[in-house]
């Protein structure tokens, strides 16, 4: 079953269930992916849709901490409640032990020397955490390894 058909699948359960906020959650996501294709002109893979679905969940993650230094605590519950739901379409995330050891060996078999290989470490790491990592914790990672 593709990502798209399980995001409809979702989106039937909650209409049914009459989970308003799951609903909008789904809706939205399938939204932008009608959007990305109209411009692409093509229908988007798994992988696509992953990359949209990672890049509203990184959206999700900073409104969360405008939300939280603004103390509007209420939307940013609300933003936390639609992360979650947008991480269940995501692959497992990693945790940071398995990034840093991911990031370990790469380092190791590009024989990265200090932070002037960062881009280097970055452009490796990144196809294999894509989906499964924030990018900015990744990043913050290879700069803690490399100093």
């Amino acid at each position: 079953m593709t990502l798209k058909e399980q995001l409809n699948d979702a989106m039937k359960a909650a209409m049914k269930a009459r989970d308003t906020l799951r609903l909008s959650a789904v809706r939205m996501v399938n939204a932008v992916i009608k959007n990305r294709e109209i411009d692409t002109r093509t229908e988007l893979n798994d992988q696509a849709v992953i990359d949209v679905i990672s890049s509203l969940a990184k959206q999700r993650r900073e409104s969360i901490r405008m939300f939280r230094e603004g103390n509007r605590i209420e939307l940013a519950e609300k933003e936390e409640l639609e992360l979650a739901i947008l991480l269940e379409f995501l692959p497992t995330q990693l945790g940071p032990d398995e990034i840093d050891s991911l990031i370990i060996r790469t380092i190791q078999d590009i024989s990265a020397q200090g932070v002037k290989d960062m881009g280097r470490v970055m452009k490796a790491v990144t196809p294999l955490t894509a989906g499964k990592a924030d990018g900015k914790v990744v990043s913050d990672a290879v700069r803690r390894l490399l100093a």
